[in-house]
C-alpha cells in the first residue's frame, strides 16, 4: 500500500475531524471524548489544522491517517495520531510516525491512555519507552495515561 504524506489544508478539517472522532470510538471506549462531536470538528477547523504541524496520510487519494505535532521547552510532542479504524495494522501509522522521527528534534514525547494496549505496542514497537505513568487526573477524560519518549534517533530516523 503506498501512502502519501502532506501537509492538511483547511479542506481537509472534516475528514480529520471524523478521523479523530471514529479512531477514538473505535479503539477508546474507556476514555469518551470529553467534548461533543460539533465542538470537536469546530475545534480541528478553528484550531488545530490551522496551527501548523498537522500531516494527513492519503492512499489512492484519500485520507486515512493523520498526525499532529508540535514543540515546547521540554521537546516535540505528537499530540494527535488517528488511523482510519478498518485500515489500521497496515503500516500508514508506521509511515506517519517514521515522519516525525525523521523530522522532529528529539526527544519526542507522547501520551496514550495506559488502556489503550493496541496503541501501547505500536509506540513500543517503534522505539518508544514509557517514562510516566499518570492517574489520568491532568487530561480531559481523566482517564489514566502514559507518557512516551524517544530520546534521540540515528540517522535514518531509527532510534538509538
Amino acid at each position: 500500500m503506498r501512502v502519501h504524506l502532506r501537509p492538511a489544508t483547511p479542506a481537509d478539517a472534516p475528514r480529520v475531524a471524523t478521523l479523530l472522532i471514529e479512531t477514538r470510538r473505535a479503539f477508546m471506549p474507556y476514555a469518551p471524548s470529553a467534548h461533543p462531536e460539533p465542538e470537536v470538528r469546530e475545534w480541528v477547523a478553528n484550531v488545530l489544522v490551522p496551527s501548523g504541524g498537522v500531516i494527513v496520510a492519503e492512499v489512492h487519494g484519500q485520507v486515512v491517517g493523520v498526525m499532529a505535532t508540535a514543540h515546547s521547552e521540554q521537546g516535540s510532542w505528537v499530540n494527535q495520531m488517528a488511523v482510519e479504524p478498518a485500515l489500521v495494522n497496515q503500516g500508514i501509522g508506521a509511515v506517519l510516525l517514521a515522519h516525525a522521527v525523521n523530522t522532529l528534534a528529539p526527544p519526542i514525547r507522547l501520551y496514550t491512555f495506559q488502556a489503550n494496549a493496541g496503541a501501547r505496542r505500536f509506540y513500543e514497537r517503534h522505539g518508544f519507552l514509557p517514562v510516566e505513568l499518570t492517574d489520568g487526573q491532568a487530561n480531559e477524560e481523566r482517564c489514566p495515561d502514559v507518557l512516551y519518549e524517544l530520546k534521540q534517533q540515528r540517522p535514518g530516523g531509527l532510534e538509538s
